[in-house]
């Protein structure tokens, strides 16, 4: 099979399995012109995607050499592996490297794979190895170290925070332009982009902040927690957290949560599962029943819980046991949804902060491919985060070689509307930069934007 004739940027993309992952991965790469195989062993899924996009699709087993060459390996950039199997998924990479000249990427779920992807990565010549359970466990972390904040991501290597909270009634911020954050607010932070109802704004100087506003805020680690404690909200992480369902994910977030000294509960109606998170997790206290079950979820105290996690495999279930919990307790919730894909309804259900393990490895992937699209190498963005229901992108470009971005004050580059320069990391120092500053061969810059697509620093220019 032939490719279809390609944009100026646009790779070639074999993506093997066509389940959530796969469906958004067809969705996002479709639309940043590139040109899509998806091989799958049900028929109807893969009618399913090639009737939605312009996109080719194969039947039968991405680890079969046939199969892979009637794909097109052979001229392929890139081969995406994202079936249920990690083993599946390594053997399309390990198979695809030998029949074809292109980077490869698998999703590994498995926790007797997780202390070996280094290993597995190098030894199999992957440029990714993904883990969507473990990455969603690492965000929800993040929130519960920080359970004011609505969402809570890392850039310059953790040196960084970027906090998402919403504006309460009389806080210090409700009435107060940007320009006079800084007289007010010690902390060095840029607001970096405000949703005010069903509109995203890359706030100027003179934008007034109100009351329900919702705010995403960076800087410096440090400066991002005093920034939260400077207008009120609290920064001491959880004490404990009641998780429900005894899944990939919820081992990986009791294990983080452990290490950071939090009580985990986790509630499993599966007595087997019981008895392996047991062993596995000797520090949490493990019960089996129904988590579903009004009076067992009273009973292990979801009114005095201090955060509540439902894990299980069911995004309505999640969903009912969210508002149950914010009905009867001042519980921090975090919702894991999988597979609903109705963002503009969830947001009007009032779930707080909601994590999307699909997203999350979307995002990985698409920095990867944007990346490699524009210098080959894939190294020019090194972090890439959706915002507001996917309408903002906060991306993290490295700065490799010089250009004609390079050593020119801010104040004469000449940057397309609603781009906002969020910070420059210079050998760990955090700099929330004015318009005398310059970005320099070997910065990381971080640029939030309404705008989708951009693959190098200078595709913020004008």
């Amino acid at each position: 099979m032939a490719f279809n004739k390609s944009s100026k940027r646009g790779l070639k993309i074999i993506i093997v399995g066509c389940g959530k992952v796969g469906r958004t991965l067809v969705d996002r790469l479709s639309k940043e012109g590139h040109d899509i195989v998806v091989i799958d062993k049900n028929q109807d899924r893969i009618d399913n995607l090639t009737n939605l996009y312009d996109i080719m699709g194969i039947q039968g087993n991405g680890a079969s050499y046939s199969i892979q060459v009637e794909a097109g390996i052979k001229d392929a950039d890139l081969i995406i592996a994202v079936t249920n199997s990690d083993e599946l998924n390594l053997l399309c990479c390990t198979i695809a490297k030998q029949v074809g000249d292109c980077a490869s990427i698998a999703r590994v779920r498995n926790p007797d794979y997780s202390k070996e992807i280094s290993y597995l990565q190098e030894k199999l010549g992957l440029v990714m190895i993904i883990n969507p359970e473990l990455e969603a466990a690492r965000e929800i972390s993040s929130i519960l170290s920080l359970p004011s904040t609505l969402e809570v991501s890392s850039f310059a290597h953790g040196q960084a925070e970027l906090v998402e909270f919403q504006i309460e009634e009389g806080n210090v911020l409700d009435g107060l332009t940007i320009r006079d954050l800084s007289s007010n607010i010690s902390s060095k932070v840029l607001i970096t982009a405000v949703k005010r109802g069903n509109d995203i704004v890359i706030p100027t100087g003179d934008f007034i902040l109100r009351a329900d506003d919702i705010v995403s805020a960076v800087g410096a680690r440090r400066f991002a927690r005093t920034f939260l404690y400077e207008i009120g909200f609290k920064t001491r992480q959880v004490k404990d957290c009641l998780i429900v369902g005894g899944g990939k994910a919820s081992f990986y977030l009791a294990k983080l949560l452990l290490q950071a000294r939090i009580n985990v509960r986790i509630i499993e109606r599966n007595k087997e599962r019981c008895e392996e998170l047991s062993i596995a997790l000797p520090k949490a206290t493990i019960i089996n029943g129904d988590g579903g079950d009004e009076s067992l979820l009273r009973e292990e105290g979801i009114e005095y819980v201090e955060s509540f996690v439902p894990l299980t495999g069911i995004d309505e279930e999640n969903i009912l046991l969210t508002l149950y919990a914010n009905q009867v307790s001042n519980a921090k919730v975090v919702t894991k949804v999988n597979r609903i894909s109705f963002d503009n309804v969830l947001s009007q259900l009032n779930l707080g902060s909601v994590v999307y393990p699909r997203h999350i490895t979307a995002e990985s992937i698409i920095a990867y491919v944007r990346a490699k699209s524009a210098s080959g190498d894939g190294d020019d963005i090194l972090t890439l985060y959706h915002l507001f229901d996917q309408k903002v992108e906060a991306i993290e470009f490295n700065i490799s070689e010089k250009s004609k971005a390079v050593g020119v004050p801010f104040s004469v580059l000449q940057f397309k509307d609603n781009v906002l320069i969020a910070f420059i990391n210079r050998n760990g120092t955090i700099i929330i930069p004015s318009g005398s500053d310059t970005i320099e061969v070997g910065d990381t810059v971080m640029v939030v934007t309404t705008h989708t697509g951009f693959a190098t620093i200078l595709d913020t220019l004008r």
